[in-house]
Parts: structure tokens; sequence; C-alpha cells
């Protein structure tokens, strides 16, 4: 196998988890939010007869959004309305190709890495691509030629610049811990046992980090309780002009950021595709026993952990969001400015003066 079907089969791979799952959460946030109000939520789309608890529901909301009336505002720009959407859903998308699924994989004599894009610097990336997304926010709201969606692009760039200023001190203490900022490298180091039989996840080596990229996390997908942005039942956002596919884009791309939060949260604070004990060569437990596993098999588990913890992560920011009501903007802001980031920073100081104290000399 060649280097380049090498990587394009892992782009794929990538590029069909992220994309079915995000597709499947549509479905999934109606289900979740119908069991924790005891109703029975979206069942009526069937095929031949066949329900399936609503899993025709996802097709049946791309056929309509497809065949539904395209709309322009007379003094839109055409361009630049067009292309927004796609840029939210073109950045949220490549932002996950950094996060690995898995430690390696021997194909044909050779390691290769499970991972989409292999770089030194995948943390910066992965931000890089996030933050981009805001230019999809303000080209949709700047180009309806709509004074309220302008308002609603406005909001949303504050609220995400905001969040990922936090985001961005946060995980500063997880960069200083594990000494490196590939992501690989950092889901590597937590394979570590700490006393002998704790692993050395991010949530217990930096906890404080970790309930504060949480919540900045959720702010950046402009999700309740942080949907101010767009909160279509009493706010005008800054999608109010789209309709059809372009609109469901927009939803597209708030799911898709919040798979990448979740795998951001995984690999950073959760071990990532680590099995606690689960070495190369099978488990090798504290107390001496160990079990011998295949390599392919040990890969296998590796990636199948990996995507449990995406989709339990993502089970719990449903939760928060079917949970907890809206703040105000002002509040989203303050929570920001004066609470995330002086507690980012805080964190910052005592992770350093924690490894000068008791770090390796």
């Amino acid at each position: 196998m060649t280097d380049v079907g090498v990587a394009v089969g892992r782009v794929l791979f990538v590029m069909l988890f992220v994309l079915n799952l995000g597709g499947l959460l549509t479905w999934v946030e109606r289900k979740q939010s119908a069991i924790m109000q005891d109703r029975i939520g979206a069942n009526r789309a069937s095929i031949f007869g066949l329900r399936l608890w609503g899993l025709f529901h996802p097709l049946a909301d791309a056929i309509k959004m497809l065949t539904k009336e395209e709309f322009y505002p007379a003094r839109a720009d055409r361009v630049l309305f067009g292309l927004a959407p796609f840029v939210s859903v073109f950045c949220a998308l490549v932002a996950f190709a950094s996060i690995p699924f898995g430690d390696t994989l021997s194909v044909a004599g050779r390691e290769v890495p499970l991972q989409a894009l292999t770089f030194n610097v995948g943390l910066l990336y992965v931000f890089a691509m996030l933050s981009l997304g805001v230019y999809g926010v303000m080209m949709a709201g700047w180009s309806s030629a709509n004074n309220y969606a302008l308002l609603g692009g406005q909001r949303a760039a504050a609220l995400m610049i905001t969040a990922e200023v936090a985001i961005g001190a946060s995980i500063v203490g997880v960069v200083m811990v594990y000494g490196s900022l590939n992501m690989m490298d950092i889901v590597r180091a937590q394979g570590a046992v700490l006393g002998g039989w704790l692993p050395m996840w991010g949530i217990l080596t930096q906890p404080l980090a970790f309930v504060l990229f949480l919540t900045a996390g959720i702010a950046a997908t402009k999700r309740i309780p942080f949907d101010m942005p767009e909160g279509e039942s009493e706010i005008i956002g800054y999608f109010v002009e789209y309709s059809g596919m372009k609109f469901g884009l927009f939803v597209m791309a708030d799911l898709l950021e919040t798979v990448v939060i979740a795998g951001m949260t995984v690999s950073l604070f959760l071990g990532g595709w680590q099995v606690p004990y689960l070495v190369r060569d099978g488990f090798a437990f504290p107390w001496g026993a160990a079990f011998a596993l295949p390599r392919v098999l040990v890969t296998l588990l590796q990636v199948l952990a990996f995507m449990a913890k995406v989709v339990a992560m993502i089970w719990f920011l449903m939760l928060i969001r079917w949970t907890l009501p809206r703040f105000r903007y002002d509040q989203a802001m303050r929570l920001g400015w004066l609470g995330l980031f002086p507690l980012s920073i805080a964190n910052i100081v005592l992770t350093g003066g924690a490894l000068l104290l008791w770090g390796p000399r």
C-alpha cells in the first residue's frame, strides 16, 4: 500500500466517523431530550413500515432540506451568503483531523499512526480551525443584509472569541504537564501510571483545566446554555435569512463542533485511545498479572475505547444542553472574561509551581 493510499484511508475514516456521528446527533438530541422529558420523541418517519425508533428522521430531514426552496434576500451578497455555511462546516470538519483515534497500526511492515494528519503542533491546528469558524458566522450575518442577522453574527463572534481565549489558556497547563503540542504525544503520555496503579489522565493531573476547557468548549459550540447567537425561539440569529440545506449546514456545523470538543476533551483529559493497563502487547496490571493479546486486537480495543469515550462525552454534553437554561448575553461575557480566563491563568501559575516543586529534575 502506498503512502498516498494510507493517508487517504486515514482521512476517509475520520471524515466518515465525524460526518456520520454529526448526522446521527440530530436523532440523539431528539431521543435523549424525549427520555429526559418523559415522552416518545421523533418516531414517525418509516421505510416499508419500519420506524427503528426514529432513526430514519435524519434521512427525512436531509431530503426535506435538499428539496426545499432556496431563498436569497434581495440585497444580500450572493457569493458570501452562499459561501458562509460551507466555511462553517468545513472548519468544523477539518478540526478533527489531528485528533488521534488510536496508537499505530502495522500496514505492509510499516507503523501507521492512527491520525488523519500528523502535526508536531496538532493542538494549535485544532484551535486554528475552530477559530476560523468565526468567519463563516460573520459572513452569514453581514451578507444577509439584515440588521438582526448582523447583530446575531456579532454576538456569535464575540462569544466564540471569548470561549476560544479561555480554551487556549485552559490547555496550557496540559501542555506543561505532558511537554508537547503533539496530540499523539499527549495521549501517549497519559498512558503512564501514577502511584503504581492510577492512569495519568489529564482529568487527574489537571482537574481545574478540565472544568474550564469543557465550559469554554460548550460556549464555542454556540449551544445551550450559550446559544444566544441563534436562540431561534426568542432571539433572531445570524442565519435567520437562510433556508433549505444552507440552514441545515449551520445546524450541522454546531453538531460537528460538538463532536470536535468531545474528541479534544477525550484526548486531553480522558486518556484518548488509552485503555487502563493496556500496553502494546496486551494487559499488564499493577499487581503483576498480565495477558498477552495480538497487536491487531490491541489496536482495535484502542479505537473502540476512543469511540466509546467520545460517545459518552457527547451524551454528557447533550445532558447539559437539555438541563441548563440559557445565560443572558452579559452573563456569558462576564463568565468568559471574569471567570474562565482568570481561572485559566491561575491554573497555569499553579501548574508551574507544582512542576517546580515536584516535577522531574
